[in-house]
Parts: C-alpha cells; sequence; structure tokens
C-alpha cells in the first residue's frame, strides 16, 4: 500500500514551481553537423530558459547524451563533448522548470531505451494533468527517474499497446492535457507535435536537404535555415529519409496560441502565427 505521506511529498515535487512554460527545443534530421547546429540553435533559443540545458544524438548505430545544469554557451563550447555527440540527427532542449526540481534528472531531452529501440523527447510547455499521469503509472509500477511530467510521455509510448512507434507516440499524446510542443528523436526518425490549441510553438526549417524543428525562427537564422512552416495545432510531423509527413490524430479546431509569446517568451526578431515578435 501506498505510504500517504510519500504522495504528500510527490505532490510538492511536483507542483512546487511557479507556472513558467517557455523552455526551447530543437532538432535536426539528416546533417553531418547535426549536434553543433543544435548547440547554436539551443543558444539561440537561451532567453527561453537558462536553468538547463540538453542534446541527445544518434550517430546511426547508438545514442549519446549530454546533459548540464547552466547555460548552452558553458555547457556545450568544448570539442572533446561535441566529439561525443557524433551523428546526423540530435534533438536538444534548453530549460526553464514548469514541473520537477532542478537538478540533473529532470534535464531533457530524457531518453529511454523502449522495446522499439532509443527514444529521446525535448518538451516545451505544461502538461496539467502531467501529476494525475505519473500517479497512476507509479501505481501501476513504472519506475520514475525525474520530478518533470515530462517522464510520463516515455512511459506513456512505452505502455502503448500500438505495434508501430509514431502509432504509440499518438496513442501516449492523446492521453495529455495542457500544453505542448514537442520533438523526439528515434533510431530512424524525428518527430515534432503541438497540442491540439496550439498554445507553444513549434516551426520547421530546411538546411541543405536536412530538416529542422524549432520552438522559434529566430534559431533556424542563426544556422542559416529555410524557414518552411509552422507546425499546425494539433499535428504530429514524421520526418525520415523519405521527407516530412504530416498526421493530424485530433479532430480539427480553432488555434489558442499563448499571447505571451509575443510579449514575454519570444525573441523580437522571430516570426510566430505569421506576425513579428517585435
Amino acid at each position: 500500500m501506498t505510504d500517504p505521506d510519500r504522495l504528500s511529498e510527490l505532490d510538492l515535487d511536483l507542483d512546487g514551481d511557479t507556472l513558467r512554460e517557455e523552455c526551447g527545443v530543437f532538432g535536426v534530421f539528416g546533417h553531418d553537423d547535426a549536434a553543433a547546429l543544435t548547440a547554436l540553435g539551443l543558444h539561440a533559443l537561451q532567453h527561453r530558459g537558462q536553468e538547463a540545458c540538453g542534446i541527445v544524438s544518434f550517430d546511426g548505430n547508438r545514442f549519446q547524451s549530454e546533459r548540464r545544469i547552466g547555460l548552452v554557451g558553458d555547457a556545450f563550447s568544448k570539442p572533446a563533448t561535441m566529439d561525443r555527440l557524433r551523428g546526423r540527427s540530435a534533438v536538444g532542449h534548453t530549460r526553464y522548470s514548469t514541473t520537477g526540481e532542478q537538478m540533473i534528472r529532470n534535464v531533457q531531452p530524457m531518453f529511454a531505451e523502449l522495446s522499439t529501440g532509443g527514444f529521446a523527447v525535448a518538451h516545451n510547455g505544461n502538461i496539467t494533468n502531467g501529476l494525475a499521469l505519473r500517479k497512476k503509472l507509479v501505481a501501476e509500477g513504472a519506475i520514475c527517474q525525474s520530478t518533470s511530467d515530462t517522464e510520463a510521455v516515455l512511459h506513456l509510448v512505452a505502455r502503448s499497446r500500438q505495434r508501430q512507434l509514431v502509432d504509440r507516440f499518438i496513442d501516449a499524446i492523446k492521453a495529455l492535457e495542457g500544453a505542448y510542443s514537442l520533438v523526439c528523436l528515434t533510431a530512424k526518425k524525428m518527430i515534432g507535435a503541438r497540442d491540439p490549441l496550439g498554445i507553444r510553438p513549434l516551426v520547421l526549417g530546411e538546411l541543405n536537404g536536412a530538416y529542422i524543428l524549432s520552438s522559434e525562427t529566430c534559431a533556424l537564422d542563426i544556422i542559416g535555415a529555410r524557414f518552411v512552416r509552422e507546425i499546425e495545432n494539433g499535428e504530429v510531423v514524421v520526418i525520415n529519409e523519405d521527407g516530412v509527413r504530416s498526421i493530424k490524430p485530433f479532430p480539427a479546431q480553432r488555434p489558442r496560441p499563448c499571447i505571451f509569446e509575443y510579449i514575454y517568451f519570444s525573441r523580437p526578431d522571430s516570426i510566430i502565427g505569421g506576425r513579428s515578435v517585435y
């Protein structure tokens, strides 16, 4: 039987932070310098979170993860660090905590080995039913390594009964409530998603045949990538060697983007919803 005092501690751990939703996510698929480009992209998104940062890359054989407390420039400026992040695909995250304490185990991207292979996830937003999902998962035997609501996504993907990874991911996000933009990486694909209301931003870019996912267009500019389009509210994009595939698993509804992206979160030189933030 679960100790009620332990559940109270869990509530405090997960609800202790004030509402802060401006994390930054960035991903590159199909470029020889994927991790270096991701580090530059995170540097451009540094205003969205100065608490911690991380990058997960895939070199065609294995995943590498580097996560640090502190600024992007301090974490990813050493050649030895970047040499460990080999591969043609990478996802990154710069953190300003929404839930969970300031500790290395809460730093994203979060990674797990699933039955379908390695899976990394970076999340911007706030999953409002994250605590309820976590309690249910733990009660059913899940072992949580962090106090972040993002970890619920890993568990939901792992527990889905769907056979294909993309179907498992869609199954997982259908259980989420709240605001989210997600960038995920597997051995063969990168996946991006926005919540059904489009509260948090996510854009698609292209650089010499490689595809980029980013919280803001300013991060595309810093690496010289071309802006392609915004990911639509409720849309899931699957990027692999064949290109970009769009899936819309949610009923169509009017987008409700967060007004604070224009007045607080985003950089003035970004374009959001077709409008200059400046």
